[in-house]
């Protein structure tokens, strides 16, 4: 259960499109770089942008990172996976998780199969044990393939009125087929971590998975600019006791991975790339328990560009930009004890994700309490750019 180096991270199509990141860079004074990888290395662009936030707002960020020569700082085999504390890591190039100043953004419910998982984990108020039967009357009462019900049409509002009258109206039902989406903080900004970095599961929790998600990197003009890949890590059992425990469900320490680059859109990649790809799962534990799964766009119930335009707009503006996780079919029910015990982490899981023209994001789970704290925030990220005279450029 290796951790993959940044190579075995990459695409099928290996350095066809435009992949930029950032990395911690040794030097004098070492720090956060965005970084664009290139047939023969890695390139630190930092004398050109400062930060993500910067590159992705440029009026054309493909042509900026095509036409900036960058500073060559190792070849791609030497580019290690993060540890989850980038001021730590001054004497190696390691990656990050590749933004910066980004807001981080999640939608949730907005395939059928989390819909049906999410009010499973309402009725049964938390408790992984009562969920095989909860979801067997769901089912029977949901009936249909909800997959086809498009979200605030005439047939959703028809189900809500039915669901309504069976006693069976959620809060997650809204979201999933009524006409706003759900879309929710997920972390603080500069909080996530790169690929080979450890996610923190909350010690207090006995029912949480991962969330294989695309995440879109949309720029403050609300222009979506290209993908990554991200793991949503979530807390069953505390969501599911209340909605209002969301914000402890989701956001603890490394709970939020993104990466292992985005792949900016160009000629070899475009938002109808994001539409049609599937997103797919691999556990594996150290008792020898291995779990599989896949998340197809094909089957998402709101387009990714409507859910930007949920996100921001003349209502709300990020000017520092979004990085907007789009949701997941895949809520794993595989039992890994008991039967009808269901799935949930245990320490020293391995996650991998990944999808073919966005590469593969690797974490090993442990507690949040236990993974490196977050230490590397706004202050002291500022403070590093001064130290490196990069002010100027990160202001624009």
């Amino acid at each position: 259960m290796n951790k993959p180096t940044a190579l075995q991270g990459l695409p099928e199509d290996g350095l066809a499109g435009t992949l930029v990141g950032r990395a911690w860079v040794p030097g004098p004074v070492p720090g956060p770089s965005v970084i664009v990888l290139r047939p023969d290395g890695v390139y630190d662009l930092s004398a050109h942008v400062a930060t993500m936030s910067d590159l992705l707002d440029a009026a054309d960020p493909v042509a900026l990172v095509r036409a900036a020569p960058g500073r060559r700082v190792g070849s791609i085999e030497q580019l290690m996976p993060g540890t989850g504390d980038p001021s730590s890591d001054t004497g190696a190039l390691r990656l990050l998780a590749p933004c910066d100043l980004q807001v981080i953004k999640a939608a949730g419910v907005t395939f059928a199969a989390s819909l049906i998982e999410r009010v499973i984990e309402e009725q049964a108020r938390g408790d992984a044990g009562q969920a095989a039967s909860v979801r067997q009357q769901v089912m029977e009462l949901l009936g249909g393939d909800l997959g086809a019900i498009r979200p605030g049409s005439a047939q959703a509002m028809q189900l809500k009125a039915l669901l309504i009258q069976k006693g069976l109206w959620s809060q997650y039902l809204e979201v999933g087929i009524g006409p706003d989406a759900e879309v929710f903080t997920k972390a603080p900004v500069l909080s996530s971590v790169g690929s080979g970095a450890s996610v923190g599961i909350h010690p207090g929790s006995a029912w949480n998975n991962p969330e294989p998600e695309i995440v879109l990197a949309v720029n403050s003009r609300g222009e979506t600019v290209g993908a990554s890949l991200g793991n949503d890590v979530n807390l069953r059992d505390f969501e599911g006791r209340s909605a209002l425990l969301l914000g402890k469900a989701k956001d603890n320490n490394a709970s939020c991975a993104i990466g292992p680059f985005i792949r900016l859109f160009d000629a070899s990649y475009s938002i109808d790339d994001v539409r049609r790809c599937t997103v797919s799962l691999q556990v594996e534990g150290l008792e020898g328990f291995e779990m599989q799964g896949s998340s197809s766009m094909a089957q998402i119930s709101r387009d990714p560009l409507d859910l930007v335009a949920q996100t921001l707009g003349a209502h709300h503006q990020y000017p520092d930009g979004v990085m907007l996780f789009l949701g997941t079919m895949f809520a794993p029910t595989q039992d890994r004890g008991q039967p009808g015990s269901g799935f949930t982490h245990r320490l020293g899981d391995m996650v991998r994700i990944s999808s073919p023209q966005l590469g593969m994001l690797v974490n090993e789970v442990n507690h949040c309490d236990q993974v490196a704290p977050w230490t590397f925030g706004l202050r002291a990220f500022y403070a590093n750019l001064a130290a490196r005279g990069l002010l100027a450029s990160a202001a624009g």
